[in-house]
């Protein structure tokens, strides 16, 4: 299988990583998280680059890309930790451009590809855990439309997004649904979250809503499934960088008289850590070259690629600390940061042990050797 990347998704590397190393500068990352973690003005930079539009058609203003220029993006977005959630839009346009009736993707596709609406995923409830079958909130049908009840919990950047994208049950099924933020009936409050960015508590009172699909289960565990992959490659940029900062300190920090890098045994824990990066690399390749394979394979791809993320995530992030001594959970020092990042990814779309549960579930007599 060729790994090499194409012309055009090197460029597309390029071109984000260049706006992570100038314009998304950690002293602007601090401005962003103090000022409450998320800046729409940072947003519509990465929507002026285009990737927005990454997954919408170029019918409705996009780029048409895939899954893999969505990976390239996301590595280098994890470089950077930043808070805006682009995966979250990436999630919001596959659903709607699989999904959606052709109506509601001419109204909102356009708008999401040119960073003009922001559409996040709301699925996270109290008693669910992970569960994407446990959902309490109920749709009702109005007058020709719909109206939405229920509450959702932890909704990327939630009091800051135009619409959301709600599951919810509607004649004993789960269906998906559209419910703009500023409509009647809808409270979002929010609070920053442990890396630096913005979540929300969302309560849903007969809200007015757009129907996507009735058959919400599937889009949900697609979106879901996207949001994995795109944990997983903004995990691999967040480690790459992590490990870059903990070899430069050990190159420079000394300890009687010697650099730390001199010693043996720590020699030894990076080398550990450097095969978890290398892991979580090729699992994240995994992730994003199965994203558009039969939803059985895709399932069981994504806990596969997810469990192995969190191992790697939870391994370098600490080592990194401890490596560092004191320093590593400084706030000023950029790296404490990426710990933290890190700690908070690798509990999105469900935890390590999770989905290791997930991976045990769905083995099959191959043991998944030659799935």
């Amino acid at each position: 299988m060729d790994f090499n990347f194409s012309d055009e998704q090197e460029q597309l590397r390029d071109a984000v990583r260049k706006w992570v190393e100038r314009s998304y500068t950690f002293e602007r990352r601090q401005g962003i998280t103090k000022a409450g973690g998320f800046d729409r003005a940072a947003y519509n930079e990465l929507a002026e680059l285009g990737l927005a539009g990454l997954y919408v058609s170029e019918e409705h203003g996009g780029m048409g890309m895939g899954p893999v220029e969505a990976m390239v993006v996301l590595e280098e977005l994890g470089r950077g930790i930043v808070l805006e959630p682009l995966a979250q839009t990436l999630v919001a346009s596959g659903v709607l451009g699989a999904y959606a009736p052709q109506a509601v993707q001419a109204e909102w596709l356009p708008r999401v590809a040119s960073g003009a609406a922001l559409v996040v995923l709301a699925q996270q409830e109290r008693k669910a855990r992970y569960r994407l079958d446990v959902c309490e909130t109920q749709a009702t049908p109005a007058g020709g439309g719909w109206t939405v009840s229920g509450d959702k919990s932890v909704v990327p950047a939630g009091d800051q997004a135009d619409a959301l994208l709600v599951p919810a049950r509607a004649n004993g099924r789960i269906g998906m649904f559209l419910v703009e933020r500023g409509a009647k009936g809808v409270e979002a409050r929010g609070y920053a979250t442990m890396d630096g960015g913005r979540a929300a508590e969302l309560k849903l009172r007969e809200a007015p809503a757009t129907l996507v699909t009735e058959d919400g289960a599937t889009a949900l565990e697609h979106a879901v499934d996207i949001g994995i992959a795109c944990t997983c490659a903004e995990a691999v940029g967040a480690i790459d960088k992590t490990m870059q900062l903990t070899a430069e300190y050990m190159n420079t920090r000394k300890q009687f008289g010697v650099t730390l890098s001199t010693f043996q045994a720590l020699r030894h824990r990076m080398a550990d850590m450097k095969m978890q990066q290398e892991l979580a690399r090729s699992m994240s390749y995994y992730a994003s070259l199965k994203l558009n394979a039969p939803a059985d394979e895709r399932r069981r791809a994504m806990s596969r690629a997810k469990y192995q993320l969190g191992v790697a995530m939870r391994f370098v992030g600490q080592n990194s600390v401890q490596l560092h001594g004191g320093i590593g959970v400084t706030d000023e020092y950029v790296g404490s940061h990426y710990f933290k990042k890190l700690t908070q990814m690798e509990m999105q779309f469900g935890d390590t042990l999770h989905h290791l549960g997930e991976v045990s579930a769905r083995m099959q007599d191959t043991a998944g050797v030659f799935a």
